[in-house]
């Protein structure tokens, strides 16, 4: 009942008329609502985005992995220097319900890591794919991006995920 005043009224504030408010379906997906999926971006199914420029790929976790965690309160990030692989836990995110490990959706060298994050784990939630980075990786297989969703794809992935909850 909540639900259905609350799309009512959503519908009213985003001016949906009347004849399409009868459309609205109260079985959507809020991930898909809510949650920011970018075009040119790889994803991967524990929820981490690559973004590949050059020769370096910029890695983070997703607007829906934040979501669902919840407000970040500290980051564990691997150093420069070290080695990252595809599948495997790089890191940790501690929110005020969970901590989560965090796997890199590629195989590589940590050339950079996103400092900022120490001081303000919460730029996670706020800005998942620009201020809330987490590191950079030279990719030691380029392929592997290749094995990753694209951004219907990790779409579609999250909708059937969230309707199986």
């Amino acid at each position: 009942m909540a639900l259905g005043m609350w799309a009512s009224s959503t519908a009213t504030a985003l001016k949906i008329s009347s004849a399409s408010k009868s459309h609205l379906s109260l079985a959507f997906s809020f991930s898909r609502c809510f949650s920011t999926v970018l075009d040119g971006l790889k994803y991967a199914k524990s929820h981490e985005w690559a973004k590949h420029e050059g020769s370096v790929a910029t890695i983070g976790i997703t607007d829906h992995a934040q979501d669902h965690l919840g407000e970040v309160v500290f980051v564990e990030l691997p150093e420069a220097g070290s080695s990252v692989s595809q599948g495997k836990g790089f890191g940790a995110v501690e929110s005020v319900k969970a901590t989560s490990d965090v796997n890199s959706p590629i195989s590589g060298e940590v050339v950079e890591v996103n400092s900022n994050l120490t001081e303000a784990p919460g730029l996670i939630n706020k800005s998942p794919y620009e201020e809330g980075w987490m590191i950079k990786v030279k990719p030691s297989s380029p392929s592997e991006l290749e094995s990753l969703m694209g951004s219907n794809e990790y779409t579609k992935f999250c909708e059937e995920e969230d309707a199986s909850h």
